[in-house]
């Protein structure tokens, strides 16, 4: 039986939000093993003089436990 544990993650980029959550996945894959599935909870940008400078996601990052 395998027992998943659940992490919510922020990541941003200057060029999207799917880069914003592969920058997740990425530092995530660095620190957590097992990982197994990812829900982007939320999306949201940074604006300065009315254009987007920065993408921002937050995700939350599955993983399955070690025995």
């Amino acid at each position: 039986m395998a027992v998943a544990r659940v992490s919510k993650i922020t990541g941003s980029s200057p060029t999207s939000w799917q880069d914003a959550v592969n920058q997740v996945v990425k530092r995530a894959n660095k620190t957590l093993r097992n990982l197994t599935g990812i829900h982007v909870i939320e999306q949201k940008a940074h604006i300065e003089k009315g254009k987007i400078t920065e993408y921002r996601a937050t995700v939350e990052v599955t993983f399955i436990l070690d025995d």
